[in-house]
């Protein structure tokens, strides 16, 4: 093999999906840095391969990228590889990169699995346009900001979610977007026990919340992008929220209603405020 930074796309599920092409480089690489080489190990078991492993992950220092580097400019062949899918999407691996690349070396992509775009390709969805957005934050309140900020995107919007937070961030997309925006769950994509479901978010809270093997194993979540045929607050529904505002709070307003008529919680909220003014 020719010297080089190799930034090889592995399998997220299905041990089958490793390609000839990314066979051979792994296969042939003088060193193969790795997220987790113990979970590397049992992709390298299953197709043979006997490349040597090194540690390459978030809390890697500077120096163990500079050692890489060294390697690629004395000729070696090096590749990179995370836990799953491609490298660089929701990982740290964009310092080996820049580094490469500051140092004049070679960085050949090696194309794959990815779960964000796997799950884009099922979704039904649209997909002509997407935003990645990758993990949410943990924190309630950044994570609230960050949605909310995100509420009037037109663009289908991508996450990926830890399976101990995916309620919680079920529970916070219905108060950011509201119950009626489309939005789709999948999970454990190209395995077993695989689960593609597109629903409204109400119903799929509902569906996460009543079944706890879907709060297991590697998790998108995707979101429909705002459109301007979402429900709006007519007459109707803002004398309806006038009338619950004389004896309760507005959040509590908001909260109730958005259930009922679909427009965001947020939405819902504001507008009562406005009226006060």
């Amino acid at each position: 093999m020719e010297s080089g930074l190799y930034i090889v796309a592995t399998p997220i599920g299905n041990l089958g999906d490793l390609s000839p092409r990314a066979l051979a480089v792994l296969g042939g690489a003088d060193l193969v840095a790795a997220e987790d080489t113990r979970h590397t190990r049992r992709l390298f078991a299953h197709h043979g391969i006997d490349s040597r492993l090194t540690a390459y992950h978030e809390h890697s220092d500077a120096a163990a990228a500079e050692r890489l580097c060294d390697r690629v400019a004395a000729g070696e062949a090096v590749a990179l590889v995370s836990d799953a899918g491609t490298p660089l999407v929701s990982d740290p691996g964009y310092r080996l990169v820049r580094l490469a690349q500051d140092r004049g070396l070679p960085v050949v992509p090696v194309p794959g699995p990815c779960a964000a775009v796997t799950a884009l390709s099922a979704a039904g969805l649209p997909s002509d346009r997407f935003r990645f957005e990758g993990f949410l934050p943990a924190k309630a309140g950044p994570r609230a900001a960050r949605l909310a900020a995100l509420a009037d995107e037109r663009a289908t919007l991508v996450f990926y979610e830890a399976p101990h937070r995916v309620l919680e961030t079920l529970e916070a997309l219905v108060d950011a977007f509201g119950a009626g925006r489309e939005a789709v769950l999948a999970r454990e994509l190209s395995k077993a026990f695989e689960t593609i479901r597109r629903a409204p978010l109400g119903a799929l809270r509902d569906f996460v919340a009543g079944d706890a093997d879907q709060r297991r194993g590697e998790i998108v979540l995707l979101i429909a992008g705002s459109d301007a045929a979402e429900p709006q607050i007519d007459a109707a529904l803002g004398q309806l929220a006038l009338e619950l505002a004389r004896d309760l709070p507005a959040k509590r307003v908001a909260a109730l209603l958005s259930g009922y008529s679909g427009v965001r919680k947020n939405q819902l909220y504001r507008w009562l405020l406005e009226q006060g003014d």
